[in-house]
This record gives structure tokens, sequence and C-alpha cells, in this order.
């Protein structure tokens, strides 16, 4: 049975959002593995999920303001007409601005020639699972095998685009924005704290820019969930998603990735399981 998504429902959703969002599981796998066991039997859609991760966005903006205020003046008093000299240019945090511009673009580009199959086709959840699994493993790979040497003052212009397709790769639920981007950066010998930080710092235009725009989109149009509940959803994941930034930080810095490698798989082989004995749809 499938119908309106509830307040209750639409607040259970906005707290698993801001639980995984930042963690590298994939909060877009996590609510479409959660739709059909609500009461509602309701998968709550691309849109929603885009809408939700503007709460979780806004954590990031105020965790890392003094960041994201250094690397955005930097930025401005180095372009083109200003008078910045050499040295002012080659300020990493210059280049850091221009990388997180740059890395954006792949996401939204492949996010707005896929959109059709990123909103219907991708939200299997064989494919779900699978990628669960898969990126999964490779994220422990490179936990285990990276040098975990560089700083993000180090990173180059090839690291920088290497990220950005990383990031659009979580497109497809199930691969995780952040663990995609966390694993690129693992696998090319970044520390993990600088892989996990600049994650934070790289989505932020293309999720804001997304979540606005399935808002914009979405606006007077009939879904799974109404307006209020989606507001609502997209607070409780903002609250939750500041406590989460802190948590996590602390947990990669001391323990690895390994945690999060191990409920990837886990969670993935359950989903399988569901699917194989017909208690889930795929769709």
């Amino acid at each position: 049975m499938t119908g309106v998504i509830s307040w209750w429902e639409a607040a259970l959703l906005g707290l698993l959002q801001g639980i995984t969002e930042f963690l590298p599981v994939s909060s877009s796998a996590h609510l479409r593995i959660l739709g059909p066991f609500l009461p509602s039997g309701t998968d709550p859609g691309a849109a929603f999920t885009a809408i939700t991760q503007i709460g979780t966005e806004l954590a990031v903006l105020i965790y890392f303001r003094k960041d994201i205020l250094r690397i955005a003046l930097a930025w401005f008093a180095a372009l083109p007409g200003t008078g910045a000299s050499a040295a002012r240019k080659a300020d990493p945090d210059v280049r850091l601005g221009w990388l997180v511009i740059i890395g954006s673009l792949p996401i939204a580009i492949l996010g707005l020639v896929f959109q059709h199959a990123i909103e219907t086709y991708l939200r299997n959840l064989y494919l779900t699972a699978t990628m669960l699994i898969v990126f999964g493993l490779i994220l422990g790979a490179a936990d285990r095998y990276g040098k975990h040497a560089l700083p993000l003052s180090r990173m180059r212009w090839r690291d920088g685009i290497i990220f950005g397709f990383a990031q659009a790769m979580a497109l497809i639920p199930g691969v995780s924005r952040s663990g995609g981007t966390i694993t690129a950066g693992l696998m090319m010998g970044y520390t993990r704290e600088a892989a996990a930080r600049y994650s934070f710092l790289l989505a932020i235009p293309a999720v804001v820019a997304s979540g606005f725009y399935q808002l914009y989109k979405s606006w007077g149009v009939a879904g799974p969930v109404a307006a209020g509940p989606t507001a609502l959803a997209t607070i409780i994941a903002f609250f939750v998603g500041y406590g989460v930034i802190m948590v996590f930080l602390r947990i990669v810095s001391s323990r690895g990735y390994w945690p999060f490698v191990a409920y990837r798989v886990v969670l993935g082989i359950v989903v399988i399981a569901l699917l194989n004995m017909g208690i889930i749809s795929a769709h």
C-alpha cells in the first residue's frame, strides 16, 4: 500500500537524513530503503532527498564558517582585475576555491543529463544494495592502503577534478557522495580528516543548488511528501547533521573508516536478502 507520507514519517526521514548525510554510507540509500517500511509504504523520492539536504548543508556552512569565509575572501581577492600579486594568486586557499568550483561541475552536468534515470531506474533497490557493498569494499581498500599523508594545502588541479567525478558517482543511490569523495581522497594519499573535510566543502555548491532546484521544481506540485512535512524533515536534518559532523571527524581521525565499511556491507546483504524473500520490492 502506498500513500502520502505523514508528519511523523517525515520527521523520521529527516532524522535519518541528518544522521547519514555526512557518513560514507549513502543517505539517499537509507531514505530509499526505509520508504517501504513506513506505514504509508512510500518512497519519499529524489526531490525530497535533495530538499532535506539543504538542512544538512546549512549545518556544514555553520560548522565550517571560518574555513569557508577564509577561502572565499582569498578567492575574491585574487580574481583577475583586482591587482592581486602572484604570491596571493598562489595562495592554497585561492586554489582550493577554484577546485571546489571546478569539482562541482561533473555532478551538476551529469545530474541534469541523467535526471530522469536518477529519479527512476537508478532507484532500484538491487542496484542500491550492490553499490553499498561494492563501494564499501573500495572504501575499505582505500583506507587500508592509502598513504594518509597529504593535507588539503597540497591539492593539485588533477586531484580536484578526480574528486569532482568521484562526487558525481553519488548520483547513484548507494554510492554515497561523501563516501565517493573520501575514497578518492584516500586513494590519492590524503589524510583521513583532509579527505572528509574536503568532501564537506565540495558538496556545498552541488547539494545546495540541487536542493533549491528541486524545491523550485516541486513547488505547488503534489508529491509523496507535502510542503509542511518536508520543511520539518529539513529542520530536523539540520540539527542532527550538525552534531554528526563533530562526532564523525573525531571517529575518522582515531579509528578510520572500517566501521562504516562493515556497516555498508552488512546493510547491502540484508537488503538483498529482503528483496529475494519478497519482503520489499526493488521498485
